[in-house]
C-alpha cells in the first residue's frame, strides 16, 4: 500500500540523520588548536636562546666576545699578513661625532696591535654610549681577541667633551687560510636612559681644544 510505502521512507530518512553521539566534538577540537598554539609561541620564544648560542659558537653573527683576552706571547705567523678595515657609525639619534683615528692595520696572526678611536658630543646634555661590535666575514670574529676595548664598558661624555678610545687586539693563528681580509664596525647607541650611573672606562680626554 502507499501508505506503508511512505511510512517506510520516513523511517529511512529519520535513520539516515545523525544523532547526538555522531555530532563533531568541537570543544575537542578548539582545544587542541589551543595546545598547538600554546606549543607553538613557548617553541619560538625557546629558539632566541638557541639561535643566540649557535651564533656565539659559529661566529655567523659577527659578534666578538664582550670580556677582555689575556695576551700570552705566542709565535706570529710572519708569513700571512691580515688587513683589518675599522667601520664606525652611530644609531639613530645618537647626536655624537665617532670616527676612526686609526682606519686599517696589517697585521700578522699572533701580533699585538693598538687602534684608536675618536668621539666627541656636541650635543647639549651628557650622554652615556655603549659601542656595539660587529665583523665580517662573520666567522673572523671568532679568532678576534681584545685585550682591551673601549666596548666592554659605557662611554660618558659630558656636552662638549671629546675623547680618544684606545682599543688593543691580536689576531689568533689559527685564522682560516682563506680569510685575509675583515672588517670591524662599531655601532654607538645612546643609552643614557637606560643607566642608572655611568661607568668610567679607559678613555682619554682631550682638553683645550
Amino acid at each position: 500500500m502507499a501508505v506503508e510505502e511512505t511510512n517506510s521512507d520516513n523511517q529511512k530518512d529519520a535513520g539516515d540523520m545523525p544523532t547526538n553521539t555522531q555530532r563533531p566534538n568541537h570543544a575537542k577540537t578548539v582545544g587542541k588548536l589551543v595546545f598547538v598554539v600554546v606549543a607553538m609561541f613557548g617553541f619560538g620564544f625557546a629558539l632566541v636562546p638557541l639561535y643566540e648560542v649557535f651564533c656565539e659558537l659559529t661566529g655567523i653573527n659577527g659578534k666578538t666576545s664582550d670580556t677582555a683576552a689575556v695576551y700570552e706571547p705566542i709565535e706570529i705567523d710572519k708569513t700571512r699578513t691580515i688587513t683589518v678595515d675599522f667601520i664606525t657609525r652611530t644609531n639613530t639619534g645618537m647626536p655624537w661625532e665617532f670616527k676612526a683615528v686609526t682606519k686599517r692595520v696589517e697585521i700578522n696572526p699572533g701580533e699585538l696591535s693598538e687602534v684608536a678611536f675618536y668621539v666627541r658630543n656636541p650635543a647639549s646634555r651628557d650622554i652615556i654610549a655603549q659601542a656595539i661590535p660587529s665583523v665580517s666575514p662573520g666567522q673572523a670574529a671568532l679568532y678576534v681577541n681584545k685585550t682591551e676595548c673601549f666596548c666592554f664598558r659605557h662611554q660618558p661624555l659630558k656636552s662638549g667633551e671629546e675623547a680618544v678610545m684606545p682599543m688593543v687586539f691580536y689576531i689568533d693563528p689559527q685564522l682560516p687560510e682563506d680569510i685575509n681580509y675583515f672588517t670591524l664596525q662599531y655601532t654607538l647607541y645612546d643609552i643614557t636612559e637606560r643607566v642608572d650611573e655611568p661607568v668610567d672606562v679607559a678613555m682619554n680626554s682631550i682638553q683645550g681644544r
